[in-house]
Formats: structure tokens, C-alpha cells, sequence
């Protein structure tokens, strides 16, 4: 059954923030492809597209009031119904909430024509297109190398006065680190750090592995980026003070277990007052444990912070055959068949889950 909710447009006319985009453009925005959207302030939405190597912000004007979005029994056949299509031919590429609203945005792709398109879910649970041509926008173009391009961008997120995206290109030092001032403004180049990590499980340096997923994180004055890589060692990345064609090196600071991919990863506090990084992640290699291929752990801010000396090779080691342990690293038992995940506060978050060949979308309690 079609939903008439997703043929309607997200009608959304509050006013454009003058601090967030500068020459922005009116309308007309294209997008050829999007491998990862995220939230700045204000409900201005981040998209990665790796075909215009590029970061475009988007004024959506979705500013509140918070609310929490409705659950969707079977979201890949209600976005398809609306879409003319089927739900074999709909993959969901990201998922972000938005930390304004509440309201949950999903980058679709569309076979077979491979239109990208965002859409809405609100707290109804009605799914909608967003209907880009009267927002306001502004693009800024990912630089390669002196004869490479950018090949991928992992992942883009919002940090007060920057934007940050990871993503890599076809040179030694592949890995990547570009960094966006905020007002993002259109039509500028970012600038770009290289990163050099230490992989755990690897037991090497490598420069080629890009960063997977990651947040902006401050601590003691100083700024980091914390990253989650395939394999899966969890590193940080002082980038404070960095200028522009710079190399870093990344301090891993604890190893989740060989044979995963992170997907999504987010911070939070709970309720006694103790602060957490959630990496949830892909298993790629046999399942060792629990139902599912897709599952989750929380790690203790007190890794990310803990001494220099328990870092790299002699990193905190998680028993791949375990569900608990090191202290301070759990498995969060929600996130078993998560294929995305997003905070949606310090209290829930937001899951698409897999189940028997279909995707719902619901509210879960973090622990």
C-alpha cells in the first residue's frame, strides 16, 4: 500500500542562518551521488558526494521543536511504493537525525536510474521526499592530490566552526582529513591533512586505510577527531592548530576485534553521568557471537583520554569471542541487526534493522 505522505514535499520556510553558508546558491541543487549525511546546528544538513567530490551543506530549516520519529514496519517498500519502484531496487545509503527535530533523514539511491534522493521521516512516521529547490545551499570541492582524486568520502560531520569529512585518494598517503570553515562557503576547496594510523590487529603503520566513521572530540583544551577503521581499531587524531597539507599521526587507543567494518559511531552520557563512544560495525568475517552480522559496542571516554603509554601496539584488546569485557568496553545488545544507527539524545537513538529481508525503523534505549 502507497503512503500519500511520501509524495508530499517537506515544506519547511524558517528563515536561512547568515552564520552557516556564505554565497550560498538558491535552489537548483543536483545531487549525482551521497555516500554519507550528517547534522551541523540549526537543522544545516551535511551531504558527502563522492562523484562531485564535494561536501554540500543545506540550509533545511528544520529547527525544532524536538520531537522523537514514528516507527516504520517495513521502510524500504514504503519509500519504494512512493518512488514507483520496488523495494529490491531502493538501498539506503546513510541515515542522520536531526538533533533540532528529532526528524530522521535517509540518503536513498534508486535503481535503475541511480537517483540519490533524501528523505523524511517524522513523528508520525510518515516518510518524504526533501524537497531541495527552494533551500539554500552551498558546495565546497575535496582535494585530491597533485595527480589523484578523490576516490571515497566516509564520512562528514559538523564541529562549531568547522566542518570536518574523511575520505581517501589514490596516493601513499591515501588516507584523508579535509577541513571546511564554517560559514561553508560555496564554490571554496577544503583544506587537507593526511593521517598515518596504526592498525592493532595489523600490527603496522598504514597510510592507505581510510578513517570509517568518526566524531569531533575535545579534551583538555585540545581538539581531536576520534575514528573507527576496518579491523577495528579505535584512534584519535590531534588536528588543533593543523595547517592545511600537514600529515598527523593517529594514536589507536583500544582494538574492537579483526574482521569488522564500522559503520555509524556516536557519542553520549548516560545517565549516571558517564560518558561513552558507541562503534557499531559490520562483522565481515565469521560471526562469533550473537544474531547478527551488524552489532555494536560502547567504549569508555576513559580509553579515548587514557595514558600514552597503552596506546598502538600495546592498545586494550577486546576478545572477539566475548560479549563483555575489557571493563569499560560492552557489547550494546539493541544494535544486533542495525544496519544504521544514529543518537538521536543521551537517553535513545534511531536504528534501520534487518529482520527476515526487510528494514524497520525504530527508537531504541541506550543503555
Amino acid at each position: 500500500m502507497k503512503l500519500p505522505a511520501i509524495l508530499l514535499s517537506l515544506s519547511l520556510a524558517l528563515p536561512l542562518s547568515a552564520a552557516l553558508l556564505d554565497s550560498p546558491q538558491a535552489g537548483g541543487l543536483q545531487l549525482k551521488s551521497i555516500s554519507s549525511i550528517s547534522f551541523g546546528k540549526d537543522g544545516l544538513l551535511l551531504v558527502a558526494d563522492p562523484s562531485s567530490q564535494s561536501v554540500i551543506a543545506i540550509e533545511t530549516g528544520d529547527a525544532g521543536p524536538k520531537g522523537k520519529p514514528g516507527a516504520v514496519a517495513d521502510i524500504a517498500a514504503t519509500i519504494a511504493g512512493g518512488l514507483g519502484t520496488t523495494a529490491e531496487n531502493i538501498t539506503i545509503k546513510d541515515m542522520a537525525v536531526n538533533p533540532a527535530s528529532g526528524r530522521v533523514y535517509l540518503a536513498v539511491q534508486r535503481r535503475p536510474d541511480n537517483a540519490s534522493l533524501i528523505l523524511t521521516v517524522d513523528a508520525a512516521g510518515k516518510v518524504a521526499p526533501l524537497e531541495t529547490g527552494k533551500l539554500a545551499w552551498a558546495a565546497v570541492t575535496l582535494p585530491g592530490g597533485t595527480a589523484s582524486k578523490v576516490t571515497n568520502i566516509t564520512d562528514v560531520a559538523f564541529d562549531g566552526d568547522r566542518v570536518f569529512a574523511t575520505g581517501t585518494c589514490n596516493e601513499e598517503f591515501a588516507s584523508r582529513i579535509f577541513t571546511i570553515p564554517v560559514p561553508v562557503k560555496h564554490g571554496s576547496t577544503a583544506g587537507v591533512i593526511s593521517a598515518e594510523t596504526y592498525h592493532v590487529a595489523h600490527k603496522k603503520w598504514e597510510t592507505k586505510a581510510p578513517i570509517q566513521s568518526f566524531i569531533p572530540y575535545h579534551a583538555k583544551d585540545a581538539e581531536y577527531i576520534v575514528g573507527a577503521f576496518a579491523c577495528t581499531p579505535v584512534a584519535k587524531f590531534r588536528v588543533d592548530d593543523i595547517e592545511s597539507g600537514a600529515k598527523v599521526k593517529g594514536v589507536s587507543m583500544v582494538e574492537l576485534g579483526s574482521g569488522n567494518r564500522p559503520l555509524d559511531l556516536f557519542d553520549y552520557t548516560d545517565k549516571n553521568g558517564k560518558e561513552w563512544v558507541v562503534v557499531h560495525t559490520q562483522r565481515f568475517h565469521p560471526n562469533l557471537f550473537g544474531p547478527s552480522k551488524f552489532w555494536g559496542a560502547r567504549v569508555s571516554i576513559d580509553y579515548i583520554n587514557g595514558a600514552e603509554t597503552k596506546t598502538n601496539e600495546k592498545a586494550t584488546w577486546r576478545d572477539v569471542k566475548a560479549k563483555t569485557g575489557p571493563e569499560g568496553i560492552e557489547i550494546v545488545e539493541a544494535l544486533f541487526g542495525a544496519v544504521h544507527v544514529d543518537k538521536l539524545d543521551n537517553e535513545s537513538a534511531v536504528v534501520l534493522r534487518e529482520a527476515e529481508g526487510k528494514l524497520s525503523l525504530a527508537v531504541i534505549a541506550l543503555p
